[in-house]
């Protein structure tokens, strides 16, 4: 349909915000409350705007055809000016020090909106400063816009945060001499304050977005507080290094003092217009060796090693770039060596197996699928621990577009059972996958292969729901699976199985990379199942070698210190960009000094292999931005290519097995703390923990076991001495142990896979 902003004529979609059509279009109207992809809160009112004639608040008010709109009227710019000097009663007057001062929206406003008066006046009141762990509140900055309120509830999905009574009253005859919508903003502001939802502290996963969305210095980072000026920081665009959302974020950068001008992070932001990060992505961003040094002796002794024969196998994790992918590849085929990654390798060959059976190259689902989408399932991922941002759009999808869903898991996240009244959560038996993924069949599924029509005749396992009522009048399907799925002992039947759900049902499906750059690696990469007889050079892992960030043979660099790519869990490439210098060694050093000559490592951009999708793009001509509507200008989307899959599904079927624990044994899962996805942000100064076991209340109960003591996991002779944390958002007898501490060797316990059975022994009867 047609509308008139201004009298210029817009295109736009029924349904949609007048706010937001007028964003897409570039077209300013003033707003302190309103969030892209939130509900409207009607807090602030500035956005009001006249339409046909009426004065309506934009973000709530939805176009109709032919709808004449005008946004600035001197009558509404009167009532703006209002709003704004109500803002400023008794605000205190210390921009000079604020830590949003240069980027703060009430000071943009005050002075966009040319408020250089203040008709009204009430006393102020003591309002206490709170400390809530990584995030601080000064009340008295807070003008209750609720911005922070809203994007915890309807993105990010905790609601920790709501509106608590200030305990104010305003004078009566304020009401007179204020225009109504002023009167009605300064009224909630005075009587009301921000703060948690149970209790006085904070309780929630701490991803900081609240801090990001807040429009002046209200929240902010405890550790940024007072640390700097704004506008004396460089930001750096860069790419999220520590997961595969890979989302947009902006190191920003600035020497240390002005005897020391060597660079230092001294926060990152993100564009929270379109782009939420993880508490990893925003806190965790000094994981970087500041005493990085060159050791040229025994430089040369690993590139003599590689050279000889010596070192056969390389192994290393998925933490790269697509560039250093590719030069590990060039160097595995010029030197025959072995590349060893086991969790890219199990990813990559369901990948492949997916592709076989689905008849496509890549997974075909992305974050706009599970925007749009209105019937979600997500099963073999403890998502929010595994791929926080996933799990924001998930929530996103379920509070914004009405969606229902499923979420299928062995361990009860009791955050996401409150997403929504519409998003069942079914907590199965551990290994239970390939009943999931028949029953989606079995509900959704046509033109099966005649193997799978004649095991669907005989399932009956329908996890007590009604689908039928739960998916009525839904249309856009998106299947989500983790890593639980690549790591399963029958992960091949596994992967056909999704595959067949690909083309089969309306289901588009997402397969959760487990690293950053899982994706690119298993597409890049030759990988190897075992080690060759030989030396292992082991880079950010060990080996006989190791070019490490930290103890290392030889210093590597970290990734906020590299040019570069990443493959998204949207099947895009995006750019990540230095942050910091590094004195030690690039990977692309190693590899000029075997030959391969490449002055700096995007020179391998536009080389990375175009039958993966890849489009021979080079790094400097790659873009990274969001537009004002929303659309991405990252990169680039790989191509998915189409082939006819395979149909014989026979020869992967078979029964799988059951675990059953004995009495003194539990289930442990293999996941970190949601801030934890790696040791490399373990090393980061505000996220490092000490290594745990973080387990129920009732598993605690039912092993005996109370907060901090020591126990032992035994599983096949191996021993492993850990301390006992709650975590009060687990349901049931469930326990995790993460790999996110490099000091503690959990290989032993896990073997490879996702969950296991492990003896618990009390510590105090070894």
């Amino acid at each position: 349909m047609k509308i008139s902003i201004n009298d210029q004529i817009l295109e736009a979609d029924e349904g949609e915000s007048i706010l937001n059509i007028a964003r897409a279009n570039g077209i300013y109207i003033p707003a302190l409350c309103y969030l892209s992809g939130c509900s409207p809160t009607l807090a602030c009112r500035l956005c009001m705007v006249e339409a046909n004639g009426k004065v309506v608040y934009s973000c709530n008010a939805k176009a109709k055809e032919d709808m004449q709109i005008y946004t600035n009227t001197p009558e509404i710019a009167a009532e703006r000016n209002a709003i704004m000097q109500t803002y400023c009663v008794n605000h205190p007057i210390q921009c000079g020090v604020c830590d949003k001062s240069g980027e703060c929206e009430l000071q943009n406003l005050t002075t966009h909106l040319k408020v250089n008066e203040q008709k009204f006046a009430i006393a102020d009141t003591h309002k206490p400063h709170k400390k809530w762990g990584l995030i601080n509140y000064d009340p008295a900055l807070c003008i209750v816009c609720e911005r922070c309120v809203t994007v915890c509830k309807d993105r990010i999905g905790e609601s920790a945060l709501k509106t608590v009574p200030r305990g104010v009253e305003v004078p009566k005859e304020l009401k007179e001499s204020m225009p109504k919508d002023a009167y009605a903003v300064f009224s909630k502001m005075q009587k009301s304050l921000i703060g948690p939802s149970v209790g006085e502290s904070l309780d929630c996963s701490f991803c900081g977005e609240c801090i990001s969305v807040c429009p002046t210095g209200a929240l902010i980072s405890s550790h940024f507080q007072y640390s700097t000026n704004i506008w004396e920081l460089n930001p750096i665009p860069a790419a999220n290094p520590h997961q595969s959302d890979c989302e947009l974020i902006y190191y920003d950068v600035k020497e240390k003092s002005t005897s020391d001008r060597s660079k230092q992070i001294y926060r990152v932001s993100n564009d929270f217009t379109f782009g939420e990060i993880s508490g990893a992505a925003r806190f965790g961003y000094d994981f970087h060796n500041e005493l990085a040094c060159k050791n040229e002796e025994k430089f040369e002794e690993i590139v003599l090693n590689i050279k000889n024969g010596a070192i056969k196998n390389i192994k290393f994790n998925s933490f790269i770039t697509n560039e250093e992918a590719l030069i590990l590849e060039r160097l595995r085929e010029k030197f025959d060596l072995n590349l060893i990654n086991n969790e890219a390798l199990n990813y990559q060959k369901f990948l492949n197996k997916f592709s076989e059976f689905s008849g496509l190259s890549s997974y075909n689902a992305d974050y706009e699928d599970i925007k749009k989408s209105d019937f979600i399932i997500t099963a073999g991922s403890f998502l929010r621990h595994e791929s926080p941002v996933t799990s924001f759009k998930l929530n996103n999808a379920l509070k914004m577009n009405k969606a229902a869903g499923i979420y299928f898991h062995h361990i009860a996240d009791e955050i996401v059972k409150k997403y929504s009244k519409n998003f069942i959560y079914v907590t199965h038996e551990a290994g239970k996958l390939e009943q999931i993924l028949l029953f989606i069949l079995k509900n959704w599924g046509e033109n099966l292969p005649s193997a799978l029509t004649s095991k669907l005749e005989n399932f009956d396992e329908n996890f007590g729901l009604d689908v039928p009522a739960l998916s009525e009048g839904k249309s856009k399907f998106t299947l989500i699976l983790g890593s639980d799925f690549y790591t399963d002992e029958n992960a091949n039947l596994l992967a056909a199985l999704t595959g067949v759900i690909a083309r089969a049902t309306p289901f588009r499906v997402m397969l959760i990379p487990p690293r950053t750059n899982s994706l690119g690696v298993a597409k890049i990469c030759t990988l190897a199942s075992e080690k060759k007889p030989g030396k292992t050079l082991g880079y950010n892992e060990n080996g006989d070698y190791k070019f490490s960030i930290f103890e290392g043979d030889i210093d590597a660099s970290a990734l906020n210190q590299q040019e570069g790519t990443f493959t998204s869990i949207n099947n895009a490439l995006v750019p990540t960009n230095v942050a910091i210098p590094h004195k030690g060694y690039f990977l692309n050093d190693i590899a000029n000094a075997l030959g391969l000559m490449a002055k700096n490592t995007i020179d391998y951009t536009p080389n990375l292999p175009k039958e993966k999708g890849y489009r021979g793009i080079k790094f400097d001509d790659l873009e990274n931005f969001y537009a004002n509507d929303g659309t991405s200008h990252r990169g680039y989307k790989l191509e998915i290519s189409n082939f006819t899959p395979n149909d014989d599904i026979e020869p992967l079927l078979k029964d799988g097995k059951s675990i059953n624990l004995k009495d003194d044994e539990a289930l442990i899962n293999l996941a970190n703390p949601i801030n934890l996805p790696s040791f490399f942000a373990n090393y980061a100064t505000q996220t490092a923990k000490r290594a745990k076991l973080y387990a129920s209340s009732e598993f605690m109960a039912k092993f005996e076991i109370s907060q901090n003591e020591a126990i032992i996991l035994e599983k096949d002779g191996h021993k492993l001495a850990i301390c006992v944390e709650l975590d009060s958002e687990l349901g049931g007898v469930a326990a995790y142990l993460g790999d996110y501490d490099d000091k503690l060797d959990v290989g032993v316990i896990f073997n490879g896979k996702s969950y296991a059975a492990v003896k618990i022994i009390k510590a105090k009867d070894e």
